[in-house]
C-alpha cells in the first residue's frame, strides 16, 4: 500500500470558486460541479461567485430582475430554467409566475409577455406533475 499523495490533475478549488459552485447549485437547484475552460471559470467565479453572491439582494430578488430582463430580451429559453429552478426551490409560486408575466406584457409589450405567459404555464405543468410523482 503506497503513503505517497495520489496527483490529480484538478487544480485546487479557491474560495471563489468554491462560493461560485455554491451559489450555482443554490441558483439552479441541483448539485454543480467544476467545469473546464474559461468560460465555465468566469461563470462560477465571476457571475456566481461575486455577482450572485452579494449581500443586499435574496437570489428570489436577483431571480425577479433577471426574468424581468431576460423577458426584454426575448431569452426565454433562459427565463424558462430560471422559471423552473424558482419553483423548484420555492421561491415563487405558479400563481406569483402567472402574475409577474401579466405584470411584463405591460412593460417589455404584450407579445413578449404573452410568450413568458405560455413558458410559465408549461413551466408549471412540469412542476406540477413532479410533485405528483
Amino acid at each position: 500500500m503506497s503513503t505517497e499523495p495520489q496527483q490529480t490533475d484538478a487544480p485546487e478549488q479557491t474560495e471563489q470558486r468554491r462560493r461560485g459552485l455554491e451559489m450555482m447549485s443554490k441558483v439552479y437547484g441541483w448539485e454543480m460541479s467544476d467545469g473546464p475552460g474559461d468560460f465555465f471559470a468566469h461563470t462560477a467565479d465571476q457571475v456566481f461567485g461575486e455577482v450572485w453572491s452579494r449581500e443586499g439582494l435574496s437570489v428570489r430578488d436577483r431571480r425577479l430582475v433577471l426574468l424581468g430582463a431576460l423577458a426584454q430580451a426575448g431569452q426565454i429559453d433562459v427565463a424558462e430554467i430560471q422559471a423552473g429552478a424558482a419553483l423548484a426551490n420555492g421561491e415563487l409560486t405558479p400563481e406569483q409566475l402567472e402574475e409577474i408575466s401579466l405584470f411584463l406584457c405591460y412593460y417589455v409589450g404584450w407579445p413578449l409577455g404573452t410568450k413568458m405567459h405560455f413558458m410559465f404555464g408549461d413551466v408549471i405543468g412540469k412542476h406540477r406533475k413532479k410533485q405528483e410523482k
